[in-house]
């Protein structure tokens, strides 16, 4: 029997309305499951992301995420033209077997979009 469903990822955020509408605004989460000044849960597709109120920017800095995607070629057009792609994060094949490219957010977490070679 398996028992392990899926994960989410619960990343740190020094302002949660500011990391929520940027989000929505650069990176198309458009779904709002719950949002108040300590803690908030957003979606897009089928990914769901937690982010936790913290005050200290140590957390988002060293924290990230992977997500597993579809036409990783379009959607990192789209978050190029949002402005969000890391300096040292630009699309790549990987030896891993993976094409995947890294976004960072207003606080510092990193995420990475990738897709199976």
């Amino acid at each position: 029997m398996e028992h392990l469903l899926r994960a989410v990822p619960v990343l740190a955020s020094l302002d949660i309305a500011r990391t929520v509408l940027f989000y929505r605004e650069r990176l198309g989460f458009s779904k709002i499951g719950w949002q108040d000044q300590h803690y908030a849960v957003i979606g897009r597709d089928n990914i769901e992301l937690h982010f936790w109120k913290c005050n200290d920017k140590i957390h988002p800095e060293n924290t990230s995420c992977y997500i597993h995607v579809q036409d990783v070629d379009g959607l990192f057009l789209e978050m190029k033209k949002a402005g969000v792609v890391h300096p040292n994060g630009p699309m790549k094949d990987q030896p891993w077997g993976m094409r995947e490219f890294a976004i960072l957010d207003l606080d510092g977490n990193m995420i990475k979009f990738g897709q199976k070679l």
